[in-house]
């Protein structure tokens, strides 16, 4: 977390820095020349107001009171004719002459700044003109002491010293906790993923918020959930299958050292060898259904899509399982609106339906119906298979499509079945582009429907 941490906090104090110089640097900037604006503005002023009461009253008293008024002043004022004599002043000025000579024509009658370096400069200077009859017969210039500007820059440095060392602590201070805030959730997230890379799916990370953190470790989280997931349901897989070969296994083992081992009537014989040949029989079905599911992961299971006359596809259908349901004394019902047509693979589509109809076979009892029906939904093929068998629990719906998910976990040897059809029709109308949903009720009855694209 410290180099995380450092790394940001650093990033983070010289972009804060950079942007507090620059603004505290414009800032003094700007407050020193509107203070020099505002000290060359007053400095004129004042000279414009003494050349208002000389152009009215230009004798020696006036020149006097005038220089009495700046004798309590921090300011000097040089009076000279338009030949530039000094008529009058309230303190000695060398640098007179000097911008007598750079005047160089007429003066504004508002005036002009004569000096404003007060940097390099002793004194700033401004001049006003006194008019009589529109002809210059004199000037009034005015003088302040740079000396109070540089001090008044000095105290004003001094707070910027200030405020600039408190801001500096503050942001430190800030940069600090926000570098940590930050960093933590990284760190955690980062951690997180160390545990799941060692296989350790049982991490926790802090949701709440709904910035871009959140969202990154909601997706970490949601990751650990479903690997955490997905190797529970490989575990049970490993099981189910385990389980699965086993039990054919065991029995077309122990029948078979029966036939080895003892002298059988032919009665027993054929019996034993139909029980073998029906576990063989259920074996391969079972590593078909798995090999099937394999493809279908690697996406190498490849359908052939042919255009199939539903009515002729349905009919077929009803003749190979007419059989069994009369056996069973279950009513089978088929119907099929006429003309329609599915572009799809025929001995997938059979096996998706076949397997449908096998469940509503293990599960109704003598009197139930099953129902398939075929018709269009809007530019849909709708494929219904309704029995009013036992029904699916609405707890166990959700899970009915997982591999090996058995409704009823203690379901005998008599019900058949690996748990894999569903799963296998999921995956087969999912190849075809369709849609497959279910709705049951206990000791009412399941409906599947298949949406397919017409």
């Amino acid at each position: 977390m410290k180099k995380l941490s450092l790394k940001l906090g650093i990033i983070f104090f010289i972009t804060l820095f950079c942007i507090e110089t620059f603004m505290m640097f414009f800032l003094h900037v700007s407050l020193t020349n509107s203070r020099l604006e505002e000290e060359l503005t007053n400095l004129q002023t004042t000279g414009n107001s003494h050349r208002t009461i000389l152009e009215q009253n230009f004798d020696e008293e006036t020149l006097a009171h005038i220089l009495l008024m700046e004798s309590k002043e921090n300011t000097d004022v040089v009076i000279t004719d338009h030949a530039g004599t000094i008529l009058a002043a309230s303190s000695v000025h060398p640098e007179i002459q000097v911008y007598l000579k750079k005047l160089g024509g007429s003066v504004p009658y508002s005036g002009r700044v004569l000096e404003k370096n007060w940097q390099d400069e002793k004194y700033i200077a401004t001049i006003s003109p006194i008019v009589k009859q529109q002809k210059p017969v004199g000037y009034v210039f005015m003088f302040q002491n740079t000396d109070s500007i540089h001090a008044l820059m000095e105290r004003l440095n001094k707070h910027f010293l200030i405020v600039g060392l408190v801001s500096g602590l503050v942001t430190i201070v800030v940069i600090i906790v926000l570098s940590r805030k930050l960093a933590q959730p990284l760190m955690a997230m980062k951690e997180a993923t160390m545990k799941m890379n060692k296989g350790d799916f049982t991490v926790a990370l802090s949701t709440n918020g709904k910035d871009e953190l959140s969202d990154l470790a909601h997706a970490i989280q949601q990751l650990s959930d479903d690997l955490n997931h997905l190797r529970e349901e490989r575990k049970e897989f490993l099981s189910s299958i385990a389980h699965e070969l086993r039990t054919p296994i065991t029995f077309i083992k122990g029948y078979t050292d029966i036939l080895y081992k003892r002298d059988l009537t032919e009665q027993d014989r054929q019996k034993y060898l139909s029980i073998i040949i029906e576990e063989t029989n259920r074996l391969s079905r079972l590593i078909q259904d798995l090999f099937d599911l394999a493809k279908m992961d690697e996406n190498a299971f490849v359908i052939n899509k042919e255009c199939l006359q539903l009515d002729e596809f349905v009919t077929s259908i009803e003749a190979k399982l007419n059989p069994a349901f009369q056996e069973k004394e279950i009513h089978f019902f088929v119907q099929c609106e006429k003309g329609l047509t599915l572009m799809a693979d025929s001995a997938r589509l059979e096996q998706i339906i076949l397997n449908l109809l096998n469940n509503a076979l293990t599960y109704c009892s003598s009197g139930d119906a099953t129902y398939l029906m075929v018709k269009r939904h809007h530019h849909l093929i709708k494929i219904i298979v309704k029995d009013t068998g036992k029904g699916i629990p609405k707890k166990e719906l959700p899970y009915i499509f997982e591999r090996f998910y058995r409704v009823e976990k203690s379901r005998t040897r008599a019900h058949g079945g690996s748990g894999l059809g569903l799963a296998i029709v999921r995956e087969l109308v999912h190849a075809h582009g369709g849609e497959v949903t279910v709705m049951s009720e206990e000791n009412k009855g399941t409906t599947f429907e298949l949406l397919f694209k017409g």
